[in-house]
């Protein structure tokens, strides 16, 4: 391995660090997204079941809140439980708004890694290509600067797409699960709304 990044020179480096912040930023989106952690299916039928045994109170709205993603939502909607449908709505629009930014926390470092990882192989690219243009002298060329010109313009290259596929790929996947929890959230505090309001059983 010391011998490849040797052979790849000084541009290999940003590449290195963009792809272990990429890395970390994977792993750790892995492990927020989890959709028991997020939006707990059994949630929604236990904040229903309490509101109509003992209704609203400051612990029930304090514990939910700092439940999960969906609770903060929920103990939104109940704070305004007897305002109209529409503040109610709008209260959980606004919290959901924020927890929707919360979950893609990261995502635009992942995604600018994944769009400059290539543009970081181009640029060892470009400088292998100026050591391979210096090595030529009016005697000749010489082979070893040469060959090592050669090495930092492959190895470059190859890296940097290495790191952004992966970086590409997780972004994506990570953007679709955010989009599918934020949907669900929002239809389960739009039955809580129904349910309140007397629209739903």
């Amino acid at each position: 391995m010391l011998a490849l990044i040797e052979a790849a020179g000084w541009p290999i480096w940003p590449l290195i660090l963009a792809s272990v912040l990429a890395l970390a930023i994977i792993i750790e989106r892995f492990y927020s997204l989890r959709v028991s952690e997020i939006s707990p299916p059994a949630l929604l039928p236990s904040v229903i079941q309490q509101l109509r045994d003992h209704g609203v109170s400051d612990d029930m709205l304090a514990k939910l809140t700092a439940d999960s993603p969906l609770g903060q939502i929920l103990a939104a909607g109940l704070r305004n439980v007897k305002s109209t449908r529409e503040v109610m709505k709008e209260a959980i629009e606004e919290t959901g708004r924020a927890v929707v930014h919360d979950l893609e926390r990261f995502l635009t470092s992942l995604g600018t890694i994944a769009a400059i990882a290539p543009l970081l192989g181009l640029l060892g690219t470009v400088v292998g290509m100026i050591e391979i243009f210096g090595s030529q002298t009016p005697t000749g060329s010489n082979p070893a600067v040469l060959a090592h010109g050669i090495s930092i313009a492959l190895y470059n290259t190859a890296f940097g797409l290495i790191v952004a596929i992966p970086a590409m790929i997780f972004y994506r996947f990570f953007r679709t699960r955010v989009d599918n929890l934020a949907v669900d959230m929002e239809q389960q505090a739009v039955k809580l709304v129904e349910i309140v309001h007397g629209e739903r059983s």
